[in-house]
């Protein structure tokens, strides 16, 4: 495909597409195909002029525009005639009666030239293959052989005028390259106009993304990045609350050991600090219970049995000063925790009246 020559649509050239697509090259350019223009309109003023210059005929012929050509840049089929003599072609009427009593099948033909409404457009054989060189189309079009007839009476039903071109085209590339390969066409082309409707209208459908984008600020649609960082903000505040609950709670447990140390009478045994942390709170009530758990596992000496309710003794025999210090230990950390939580009620308290 990409070595066929097709020029697309540009004003009403398309005349000067329909013969270069044919000959598949620059052949002709809008100056040349005046030119011709020009030079037939001179031959038909030279037969008008043959009755009289003073004629009706003659005067009424010279006030009318070209037939030949107009400024939009069509071309008449006489133009497109004598352009192709140049390289030896000849058009004939594809349904006329003299050509439609040859028989001829389409697909033995080599081209078609075919107009509807000032409207040019080549159909080529190239290689094996015919294509439909339409510069209406944003590429040539693969036709079958099988569908080219129908093809053909479609256009004819549309009112489209067919010719034949009758004689031996110039040899092109593409010509040669498809005598030995054959292509496919998964997508056929479409028109100009259907395509840059479609590129107009995803102009327009992304030009009103970008306001609604614009108008919401971006706060409405959010990326999985920035989900992700909304996620991750969230946890990091919980976090900050846990550690400020665990700060607030390590404050109280020290203002009731302070107050707990104030409050104890003098025949209790002090501690070598009054300002215990939680971990150092969490440290004495562990080798509290562990001590409690090994006299527990001890056995009482032979003779000698457990009365319910008493505390076992170590194996060395522990006196009662050491009882009374394990008890007071014990005590201490009870009210410890206990004032604790009496001082985080009324904390608690307190902020509920303010």
């Amino acid at each position: 495909m990409e070595s066929i020559f097709h020029e697309k649509q540009e004003g009403s050239l398309c005349a000067q597409h329909c013969l270069n697509n044919l000959l598949q090259g620059e052949y002709f350019s809008p100056v040349e195909l005046s030119s011709i223009a020009h030079q037939l309109d001179e031959e038909e003023r030279m037969r008008m002029a043959e009755g009289g210059v003073t004629s009706e005929d003659y005067r009424t012929f010279l006030q009318q525009p070209s037939g030949n050509m107009d400024d939009s840049g069509f071309f008449s089929i006489q133009v497109i005639s004598n352009a192709l003599k140049v390289w030896g072609l000849e058009l004939i009427l594809f349904n006329s009666p003299e050509y439609q009593r040859l028989r001829i099948d389409p697909i033995n033909e080599k081209s078609f030239i075919c107009n509807y409404k000032e409207h040019w457009f080549t159909v080529r054989k190239l290689g094996n293959q015919w294509f439909n060189l339409n510069s209406l189309l944003t590429g040539p079009e693969l036709i079958s052989d099988t569908y080219l007839a129908l093809f053909l009476a479609q256009l004819q039903q549309e009112g489209y005028s067919i010719f034949v071109v009758k004689g031996d085209l110039p040899d092109c590339e593409a010509d040669q390259l498809l005598q030995m390969i054959r292509v496919q066409q998964m997508h056929r082309p479409k028109l100009i106009g259907e395509e840059l409707a479609q590129l107009k209208e995803q102009r327009v459908l992304q030009t009103g993304l970008e306001q609604v984008l614009e108008a919401n600020d971006g706060t409405e649609i959010l990326d999985e990045d920035e989900e992700d960082l909304q996620r991750a903000l969230a946890l990091s505040r919980q976090e900050i609350d846990l550690e400020d609950e665990e700060a607030d709670l390590r404050r109280a447990i020290q203002l009731s050991m302070q107050g707990c140390s104030r409050n104890t009478p003098q025949d209790t045994p002090q501690t070598s600090g009054t300002n215990l942390t939680s971990e150092e709170l969490r440290k004495r009530r562990e080798a509290y219970f562990e001590k409690q758990q090994q006299q527990q596992r001890q056995v009482d000496p032979p003779g000698q049995g457990s009365h319910p309710g008493e505390r076992p003794t170590t194996s060395s025999g522990a006196s009662g000063s050491d009882l009374g210090d394990a008890l007071s230990e014990e005590d201490m950390l009870r009210a410890a925790v206990t004032m604790s939580l009496e001082t985080v009620r009324n904390n608690l308290k307190t902020e509920g009246k303010k």
